[in-house]
């Protein structure tokens, strides 16, 4: 792989380029999974950490910034949900607080993205489908993430699996690319390269590392976790996949018997994944994580995840040869 080293030397790699890290590795800006003790280690080791804002209240968000920038002299973003209710006040931070690398997904890239590359900031937006990217292209953002529905959280109601989306997104979009759903090796990093993108955004194995904000017992429940133990439900109100839980057979029984919109909003109330994924709610609480948990089997810290992804990677980049003449 092509990287950018501690030293400098520019990278062949357009995210690493972009970023300035020295591997094409993001990590998801998961709520109450990533704070910057998250995002610091991960940008330590040699990616790109983030903030996920969409579980900080304005000031608080402001804490981790400044907690991030005493752990890690390294490039580190902020993710940010579009729809975030005081979002003139998170975008007034980042520019105080001087961030210049910003992820935004759940909303249009036009609305903001013009503001903050004004001020300095690149942008990266996550979509679920080719029209999307297409959009972000128009909206003049800085990369893509084309992010499948095996994805933990809130999805796209495409349900577009990332083998799909990313040669699709490939073809709508000359942007550097991150693909992103279901990426939790380097095996699975290697193919996703192979089908058009140039990094990888992961989520799930980081919302299991030891830096992880995530309680015990949500970290616990997911390492425990077999295959077919997500599923993605809420289709009605925001489509989310979520491990099975007694929340979630709740949710999935209403949907069944025809719940609305309204009714399914009732069962969610609020703080529901602050319970589940924070405090450790884990019958109760609503548990975002996504399907490649189940290849998980102990927490890690995050210099050991990236060590053996990339490891990995190397190891079946350099095995690969023609096998059809």
């Amino acid at each position: 792989m092509d990287n950018t080293n501690p030293q400098g030397q520019e990278s062949s790699n357009r995210i690493c380029r972009l970023f300035g890290i020295r591997y094409p590795i993001v990590q998801g800006g998961m709520v109450w999974c990533s704070g910057w003790r998250l995002a610091s280690a991960v940008s330590n080791s040699g990616g790109l950490g983030l903030i996920g804002a969409g579980s900080l209240h304005p000031e608080n968000l402001r804490h981790h910034i400044r907690q991030c920038k005493a752990a890690t002299d390294r490039p580190f973003g902020v993710n940010i949900p579009l729809l975030y209710p005081q979002m003139q006040e998170i975008i007034d931070i980042i520019f105080e607080e001087a961030v210049k690398i910003v992820f935004t997904s759940a909303g249009s890239p036009k609305t903001w993205t013009p503001l903050l590359q004004s001020n300095g900031v690149k942008v990266a937006h996550v979509v679920s489908s080719s029209l999307f990217a297409r959009k972000c292209e128009d909206a003049g953002v800085d990369a893509i993430v084309a992010e499948g529905f095996e994805a933990g959280g809130h999805n796209g109601r495409e349900e577009t699996t990332t083998l799909c989306l990313v040669p699709q997104v490939r073809e709508a979009t000359s942007l550097p690319l991150l693909a992103a759903g279901g990426i939790g090796s380097g095996a699975a990093m290697l193919a996703a390269l192979d089908l058009g993108a140039e990094g990888v955004q992961i989520g799930t194995r980081f919302a299991l590392a030891a830096e992880s904000s995530a309680s015990e017992a949500f970290k616990q429940r997911c390492l425990g976790m077999a295959e077919g133990d997500t599923k993605l439900l809420l289709k009605k109100i925001g489509p989310t996949r979520l491990a099975t839980n007694g929340f979630s057979r709740k949710v999935q029984e209403a949907e069944d018997r025809g719940a609305s919109a309204e009714e399914l909003r009732e069962i969610v109330g609020k703080g529901r994944a602050k319970k589940g994924i924070f405090e450790g709610e884990i019958e109760n609480g609503m548990l975002e994580i996504g399907q490649v948990a189940s290849q998980a089997r102990r927490i890690e810290p995050v210099s050991e995840i990236m060590a053996g992804i990339l490891d990995e990677y190397n190891r079946l980049a350099s095995r690969k040869q023609p096998v059809f003449a």
